[in-house]
């Protein structure tokens, strides 16, 4: 691996102050290239421009998938990721949906490491903050036939992340609009996932909404993720998600407050859950709480949910409510602060 590094920093003590999530990018990113039938040496450089033509592969069919994770700062100065051995199995899972080469482990990995080694005064050291990582594979072909790219381009960026929502949400389920079907690209994550769903989303916050609740695309009678989120529902002392399929996402996320919520006892199911069933809940007073979660924003508890003509006004948020308690479990093990049963926290070290 090859590190070039920037002759002057960019980090000023403002960048800690930046409200606006992906807007920020650090001193440096890594670029490896797929030509040749192999991936090349990787780089480690300083963040800046790729040339491309407007005939190169990916703008015309989408050939791109990437990845969310985040470096942790802890009150030592310590630099943590959180499950990254999770991320790197992902997105080969989606890069082989869209017929593109896997990454191999020494790259995606090690070059992670090295790189958030290299800038880690970039990692913000205030709780709630952390710094944003996107590892991101597109196809570079200078071509437009519709097939697919012999080509191919991975790159690691990085960029600060503030709280991603600071106040409750209020959602709206899709009736109409959808965003995955059975034998689809749903599980992966495709850049086309996040353009369709603009639109929608869109015409939701018209109406006075933050996001969608996605549901099933054949009855749009389930619940399946909520904007680019997991959703888990809880009705009495039971956290309801929805089962992970080819239509639905296995969050690094979801997957981790499942673990924490049966840690605490909790009474977890991966189920389908109906929308006209958490409708009743909502009527009969067992509704306790809906949240969004996923590795920007970590966990949000709703506030109401818009269905059909009507809105849910969803119950109170109180230190009872199990949402705040296992997003404060999570940031204390990703920040180092507590201890880390699962062995989830991954110390970056310094070289």
């Amino acid at each position: 691996m090859r590190i070039e590094n920037i002759e002057k920093t960019r980090l000023t003590a403002d960048v800690f102050e930046e409200k606006n999530f992906g807007s920020s990018f650090s001193d440096h990113m890594l670029v490896c290239e797929f030509k040749e039938n192999e991936w090349q040496e990787p780089v480690i450089k300083p963040y800046g421009q790729i040339n491309f033509t407007p005939a190169m592969h990916a703008l015309h069919y989408g050939q791109a998938c990437f990845e969310g994770m985040k470096a942790f700062k802890g009150e030592n100065g310590d630099v943590f990721l959180f499950r990254p051995e999770k991320n790197f199995e992902r997105i080969n899972k989606s890069a082989e949906r869209l017929a593109m080469p896997a990454i191999p482990k020494e790259i995606f990995l090690d070059g992670l490491k090295a790189l958030i080694d290299l800038d880690r005064a970039w990692v913000p050291s205030k709780y709630g903050m952390s710094l944003y990582i996107r590892p991101v594979i597109f196809s570079t072909e200078e071509i437009i036939s519709a097939r697919g790219s012999n080509s191919f381009m991975f790159v690691i960026l990085t960029s600060i992340a503030p709280d991603y929502y600071n106040k409750p949400l209020r959602v709206k389920v899709a009736d109409h609009y959808s965003r995955a079907a059975n034998g689809g690209v749903g599980y992966a994550k495709a850049a086309g996932n996040y353009g369709a769903s603009f639109y929608p989303t869109g015409l939701a916050k018209e109406e006075g909404f933050d996001q969608v609740i996605w549901t099933d695309a054949a009855t749009h009678s389930y619940f399946e993720e909520a904007g680019t989120m997991n959703i888990f529902v809880r009705i009495e002392d039971k956290l309801l998600t929805a089962p992970i399929s080819d239509r639905i996402l296995n969050g690094v996320t979801r997957d981790s407050l499942i673990l924490l919520a049966e840690k605490n006892g909790m009474t977890v199911e991966q189920r389908p859950i109906e929308v006209s069933e958490v409708y009743e809940a909502n009527q009969n007073g067992s509704l306790k709480e809906v949240f969004g979660c996923g590795t920007a924003v970590v966990l949000n508890n709703f506030s109401a949910i818009g269905y059909t003509d009507k809105v849910m006004e969803l119950p109170e948020i109180t230190e009872e409510s199990w949402g705040p308690q296992l997003k404060k479990q999570m940031n204390e093990i990703q920040y180092g602060i507590a201890d880390d049963p699962f062995g989830w926290r991954v110390l970056v070290e310094r070289k």
